[in-house]
């Protein structure tokens, strides 16, 4: 074990670790290790600061390195897709959920949507931010050209993003443990498991409509955060109206895809694009539907 401190002054116990995963220390037979000092200096010379090593700048590493492998990365693989989506389906139909009390379940509910909303706001900015710093052209968010690696900060947003559909899976049990069970309509359940094949997909597709759905998910989280702490905004059908607007931007956002895909070198991907525009149609389909039979003058009155 080696004590003490860096040549910078700071506890090699604590650096060390970072060093290795960095690939900055390394064993040698005459020395036994690699020279301390010079590991430090070449952790410099390839931009990796000392703050970079613990905090924010740890993160900001992990984020530009990060890699999505197939079947390799967390939930990557179809059987944790498929296991994902019948596990929640199954939960769904079949398990039983005894309601809890409203003083119980409203303050899980608001740390709950709370934490979605953050969440969204981050995705958002952080696929925004990687969109502008990372993409080598404008048309790299909507297309990436053929055989792109899927690694680095825009990959890592959409891996993100894919996670975080299995996280608003508590919706549902939110919904049932409320004793609420006339909220749980066809288009809640089809929307809340299939856009988890279509986040997906998107792990190799646009970023663009990351952003667009993100902040279409702040906007409806911070309104059912506002019911949870008993106040429910007049702006429902705002909601319901931007959603609907995301969904005729998708198609165009589509659109550009497949013109880039033909006009151009091919668009990584875009084996997908059936499916998105399959499910575009359908979720429009079905929220026009939803709107016409909650906010029409006749149901109002």
């Amino acid at each position: 074990m080696y004590g003490g401190s860096s040549p910078l002054g700071l506890p090699t116990a604590l650096y060390l670790p970072k060093l290795r995963e960095f690939g900055l220390f390394r064993k040698h037979s005459s020395d036994d290790c690699f020279s301390l000092k010079s590991a430090y200096r070449m952790m410099l010379d390839q931009q990796y600061p000392i703050s970079y090593l613990h905090g924010t700048g740890y993160l900001k590493i992990k984020i530009k390195n990060f890699t999505w492998i197939a079947g390799k990365t967390l939930g990557s693989s179809p059987h944790f897709l498929c296991f994902t989506i019948l596990s929640y389906l199954f939960s769904f139909f079949i398990l039983p959920l005894p309601p809890i009390p409203p003083s119980i379940l409203k303050p899980i509910s608001a740390v709950h949507n709370t934490f979605l909303l953050l969440l969204s706001f981050i995705m958002a900015l952080g696929c925004i931010l990687s969109s502008v710093s990372q993409a080598p052209h404008l048309h790299w968010i909507i297309c990436f050209p053929p055989h792109t690696k899927p690694n680095g900060p825009l990959f890592f947003w959409a891996y993100v993003f894919y996670l975080s559909k299995i996280l608003e899976f508590i919706d549902t049990f939110l919904i049932i443990l409320s004793n609420s069970l006339q909220r749980l309509t066809f288009l809640h359940v089809y929307h809340h498991s299939t856009v988890l094949i279509v986040c997906y997909i998107w792990l190799t597709l646009f970023p663009v409509v990351l952003v667009t759905n993100a902040s279409v998910h702040v906007l409806m989280y911070a309104y059912y955060l506002s019911c949870a702490l008993g106040v429910r905004p007049k702006w429902k059908k705002v909601v319901t109206r931007v959603q609907i607007t995301q969904f005729y931007s998708s198609f165009v956002v589509l659109g550009l895809m497949l013109y880039y895909h033909f006009t151009g070198s091919g668009c990584s991907g875009v084996w997908g694009w059936s499916f998105n525009v399959v499910f575009y149609a359908s979720l429009l389909l079905l929220f026009v539907d939803f709107h016409k039979k909650n906010y029409s003058k006749k149901n109002i009155n």
